[in-house]
């Protein structure tokens, strides 16, 4: 069967779209998938791995890519990388707060991840803690709070997806309304392929997009 190009579904999923950023997430592709993505439009990508966000760097120096890091982050990783990217999205814990203020060499953007399911794999700040984490980041004047990160549960159904985006949307107006110089919280970032379009009706800013951006006919049928 003919398969779409990345061009095409870029544009078919634009089409939903107002000026929500797509963050490609670039786990499973290359740097040739990534330079196509980068000609179709998408100028920022999400990494998983430092390793590989390291590598794929080095491939791609001559793109003016905007690199975010969208998996967990180890504490005894942030040396190697936290200089080379705009944006984290899972900044979940102290530790990692303290790490970044040591080794980061100017303020970053970053989202909170927020634990909004009971998976056990699954990391994050919980809602009840949220309001004391924020409120310990103060003192951490590299760390810009822009907004909240989570992923709704993987199995889950419409309901229970559309609860978890509702929830994340609550916590983030809620962080909002503290008026915090550190922590403006603007933003959301939630919605991944399987699930963006519930993630749109509660107003998410940052849509973590990877399979449906490489799909091809035969996997719609």
């Amino acid at each position: 069967m003919k398969r779409l190009s990345i061009q095409s579904n870029v544009e078919q999923i634009r089409k939903n779209l107002h000026d929500e950023i797509i963050v490609a997430a670039t786990k499973y592709v290359g740097s040739d998938q990534i330079r196509t993505l980068y000609a179709a439009g998408i100028d920022t990508m999400g990494e998983n791995r430092v390793q590989d966000l390291l590598k794929k760097q080095e491939e791609l120096t001559d793109l003016p890519i905007h690199w975010h890091f969208i998996g967990h982050l180890q504490t005894n990783k942030v040396k190697s990388m936290i200089n080379r990217i705009e944006c984290l999205h899972s900044l979940d814990r102290i530790k990692l707060a303290i790490e970044i203020q040591k080794e980061r060499n100017k303020p970053l953007d970053c989202f909170i991840e927020i634990k909004l399911t009971d998976e056990p794999l699954k990391t994050g700040v919980l809602p009840s803690n949220l309001l004391d984490f924020i409120r310990s980041l103060e003192k951490y004047d590299i760390i810009k709070v822009i907004g909240l990160m989570g992923m709704a549960k993987a199995d889950g159904s419409v309901d229970e997806i559309r609860a978890n985006f509702g929830l994340l949307r609550h916590l983030q107006r809620q962080v909002e309304s503290l008026n915090l110089s550190y922590a403006p919280c603007h933003y959301l970032s939630m919605g991944m392929s399987q699930d963006y379009p519930y993630a749109l009706e509660f107003h998410s800013t940052h849509l973590r997009l990877g399979s449906i951006l490489f799909r091809s006919e035969e996997n719609d049928v």
